[in-house]
């Protein structure tokens, strides 16, 4: 058996390299058969995954040469990481790499909600020509909304002040003291108050028990009837019944969302929905951050099978 598992399509240079030194199993689809892959892990050194691949505690306890899980990406939601450090199992991942990829998607998401371009593409495309159709609006003087100023929401701050926006965040685990919050000249409002006052309202929070579901029903009505509501972070942070509700409902003007509560998704009522853009969770795909995210868990996959310590390690 294969020294080495990847167990979805991570691909580059980085990966290329690790392929030609050491015995890879590399298997786009295995996340999906679950017995071929738990088989594969017995035997393994390594396993290297994004979001699809559960890592379970009983996975892990089935494979003891298991030395390293590299997330190829910044959230471990779908890695047991009590169970890997039960296990003394290196959990590597890349929690910066693709930071800036994911907020320059964030600010795209906001210009194509409020100035309408795939709605006016399409029409356009098709042979329509409605400039008075498509007059959108500006992000110039609005009020941006940031739910969770992590590294992602901070990246989103400092790109959207350059529109003239007005800033403000809700997190309860940032200090208004830190030097880099005070730099980035967000005020930190309650989040009902960030509700009632934001035309556009962008979630930054990792996936706990506590953010599941969290944007629900009484969230988005109290919500401005013109807001617009981005989601590039987790689906599952978002009860998608209740956000269909709130854009039928008028309740908000529109939303845009790269991630899903279940991925892919089925086809289903936002598709529908002509507020509504969505994108497959793409925040992390340019090749500049695929580049970057490869070549780090690959780096720290090689060394700790050769005897050394990697250097992007969940603690």
């Amino acid at each position: 058996m294969s020294e080495i598992v990847v167990t979805e399509n991570i691909t580059g240079v980085a990966m290329q390299q690790l392929r030609e030194t050491h015995d890879v199993l590399f298997d786009p689809q295995l996340w999906q058969r679950a017995d071929d892959l738990a088989a594969a892990l017995q035997t393994a050194k390594a396993g290297i995954v994004r979001n699809q691949t559960q890592i379970t505690r009983e996975l892990i306890g089935q494979a003891p040469n298991l030395q390293i899980i590299a997330r190829a990406g910044a959230g471990l939601d779908n890695v047991d990481t009590a169970a890997a450090a039960e296990a003394g199992v290196v959990v590597s991942y890349a929690p910066s790499e693709n930071s800036v990829s994911v907020a320059e998607l964030v600010l795209g998401l906001m210009l194509s909600l409020v100035r309408r371009i795939p709605a006016a593409w399409q029409d356009t495309r098709s042979g329509g020509w409605d400039r008075a159709g498509f007059t959108g609006g500006e992000l110039f003087q609005k009020t941006v909304g940031i739910v969770g100023l992590g590294r992602i929401g901070r990246l989103v701050a400092q790109r959207a002040a350059g529109f003239g926006v007005t800033l403000i965040a809700h997190d309860d685990y940032v200090d208004p003291a830190d030097p880099q919050i005070r730099d980035l000249n967000v005020k930190l409002v309650s989040l009902p108050e960030l509700l009632a006052v934001s035309d556009f309202v962008s979630a930054h929070v990792p996936l706990t028990e506590q953010t599941r579901g969290m944007f629900d029903a009484q969230l988005f009505s109290q919500m401005k009837p013109n807001a617009l509501f981005i989601n590039a972070s987790r689906g599952e942070t978002v009860n998608e019944t209740d956000l269909l509700a709130a854009l039928r409902d008028n309740q908000i003007a529109g939303a845009a969302l790269d991630v899903r509560s279940t991925e892919p998704p089925v086809i289903g009522e936002f598709e529908k929905l002509d507020n509504v853009i969505l994108t497959p969770h793409i925040g992390a795909f340019t090749h500049e951050a695929q580049e970057r995210v490869v070549e780090t868990v690959c780096r720290d996959v090689a060394a700790v099978l050769s005897g050394g310590e990697a250097t992007s390690v969940f603690r």
